[in-house]
């Protein structure tokens, strides 16, 4: 099957959320929450993830996470990432809880598209203080594809992670899976990058971004959001509507993706420095805000 195909399959069984100019939505993805070992690129960031989320759900955010959210190739088990970063998944917990969280998974998490195998490992988590297995995530529904639709105008934004793109990555998961765990993951402590994701393979990133672009292209120019490959991405109205709110693993910040009052924005979330020598978690806009409806297609 080819990319074009897959991801027309993934727009056509998308669950549709709708909005209006009143929603606030912030995109996040490839956070590749591990399990706090040197092997754990979250655990660089987790501070300033913390932070932003905590700001987020504040501020009445609903939280889109675009796949790659948990790392499943290096490590076998969700409990290990539970056990490594309680603090976030309780935070999580609290936007699943005020229908506020929604979930894609990608080709590092893709075990979850096994409605058995999130219901098993997701549902609860053992408390041990009460000695008790307390709820996470009850019925979580964690998704391939989302589609948002306003509700007056009827535009849409395609929400995807964008391994439907790279045939590796889509098709062979599991023997990446397997090379990672394997050979990488040991490698990697020693500062060896994996050469089959294509955030650290150049030439793979282009060739990812090229196909989404194309079946943009091929689909009225349809919106479309994506992660996979840790490049951030922002269209100019007028141009291919294609957008990657990057990732939660660059060095020393993270980035994502902002939908507020109608306009779309890409934000930085980093550690600055003030005059009097003390450290503070800042949000910086990066590029935008543009209004969503300069990119309706009518």
């Amino acid at each position: 099957m080819s990319s074009s195909k897959r991801l027309s399959r993934a727009y056509k069984n998308a669950h549709t959320v709708l909005f209006d100019d009143s929603s606030r939505f912030v995109f996040f993805s490839d956070c590749h929450r591990g399990d706090n070992s040197f092997a754990d690129d979250f655990a660089n960031n987790r501070n300033i993830y913390f932070h932003a989320l905590t700001h987020y759900y504040k501020e009445g955010f609903q939280y889109f996470e675009l796949g790659d959210g948990d790392e499943l190739w290096e490590n076998t088990s969700f409990k290990e990432l539970f056990d490594a970063h309680k603090n976030v998944y309780l935070l999580l917990r609290k936007f699943f809880m005020g229908n506020r969280l929604h979930m894609i998974w990608g080709n590092h998490d893709m075990v979850y598209k096994d409605e058995d195998y999130v219901k098993k490992h997701l549902s609860t988590y053992f408390d041990p203080v009460d000695e008790i297995d307390k709820p996470l995530f009850p019925d979580l529904d964690v998704h391939e594809a989302l589609i948002l639709k306003h509700r007056n105008s009827g535009q849409e934004i395609f929400l995807i992670h964008g391994h439907q793109a790279d045939w590796w990555n889509y098709t062979f998961w599991r023997w990446g899976r397997f090379l990672v765990r394997v050979l990488w993951r040991p490698l990697q402590v020693w500062g060896i990058a994996d050469p089959t994701s294509p955030a650290k393979n150049y030439k793979e990133l282009i060739k990812v971004e090229r196909r989404i672009k194309k079946w943009i292209l091929q689909n009225n120019s349809l919106i479309t959001l994506a992660g996979h490959t840790h490049r951030p991405r922002f269209a100019s109205p007028g141009g291919i509507p294609f957008f990657n709110d990057g990732s939660c693993v660059h060095p020393r910040s993270i980035t994502g993706i902002e939908i507020k009052g109608g306009e779309i924005e890409l934000i930085k979330w980093h550690i600055a420095t003030k005059e009097d020598g003390t450290l503070q978690i800042v949000k910086v806009v990066l590029e935008g805000p543009k209004k969503l409806q300069d990119y309706h297609k009518k």
